[in-house]
């Protein structure tokens, strides 16, 4: 098994990087969490297993060993293969995968696409002995890689953020209804007015701005979308 690997970040993508190490550009398959730590042209260690199928070999790294233990401990549990396993680590933390197993909370666990109650119910029953407790306090929701933001610009401006962003929570397993609902959910809320169009001392002098110059970026968009997919 390959455990780890450290090298040279060499691209980003919505839900995977290259890291070049002794030459080899490796693909590996990470979650918004791991990738926010990734800078292209940076250095790079990753905590990784390598997942072998019939006719394929897929890497996946994670930031640290206890990502990757809680991505290998959820495969034991029925139903759930490794780009489940991801899914869930990209909705949840660790300890709140954790938290989730330990009491019972299915509203949490189906939150993650691909998870209905009978599958929650399944995890927990195979999981409440293996996860163990949490580990530490609560953390927010997963960042995301600045190489997500670059990868909106070079797409093309606010329309290529939206699709780097659709394109990211499909690969974390919701439909591309779900994503196109939570991308425009998430845009109504974050470029609304606060003060009406004319703001609250007179004109905006600011109306011929470009849209590009107040859509927010891929990052930003992305946690927006998450928090709208949690309730």
């Amino acid at each position: 098994m390959i455990a780890s690997l450290s090298g040279t970040v060499r691209a980003l993508g919505p839900l995977s990087a290259v890291v070049e190490v002794g030459g080899v550009g490796l693909l590996v398959q990470c979650t918004p969490a791991t990738l926010a730590r990734l800078s292209v042209g940076e250095p790079a260690s990753l905590a990784t297993t390598l997942v072998v199928r019939e006719t394929e070999l897929t890497l996946y790294g994670f930031a640290d060993t206890d990502a990757r233990d809680v991505f290998e401990i959820l495969q034991s549990a029925g139903g759930v293969g490794p780009k489940l396993a991801q899914a869930v680590l990209g909705v949840h933390d660790p300890d709140t995968v954790r938290r989730a197993v330990a009491e019972e909370d299915l509203a949490a666990l189906t939150k993650v696409p691909g998870i209905g109650r009978k599958g929650a119910q399944r995890i927990v029953l195979d999981l409440r002995d293996r996860l163990g407790p949490p580990r530490g306090a609560p953390v927010p929701a997963p960042r995301v890689a600045a190489g997500l933001q670059a990868a909106g610009r070079s797409a093309g401006g606010a329309d290529g953020v939206a699709d780097t962003v659709r394109e990211a929570l499909t690969g974390l397993g919701y439909s591309a209804r779900e994503a196109d609902d939570a991308v425009s959910r998430a845009l109504a809320v974050l470029v609304a007015p606060s003060d009406g169009p004319d703001g609250p001392d007179g004109p905006d002098q600011s109306a011929g701005a470009s849209a590009a110059d107040t859509a927010p970026d891929a990052p930003t968009l992305l946690r927006a979308c998450l928090a709208v997919l949690r309730r």
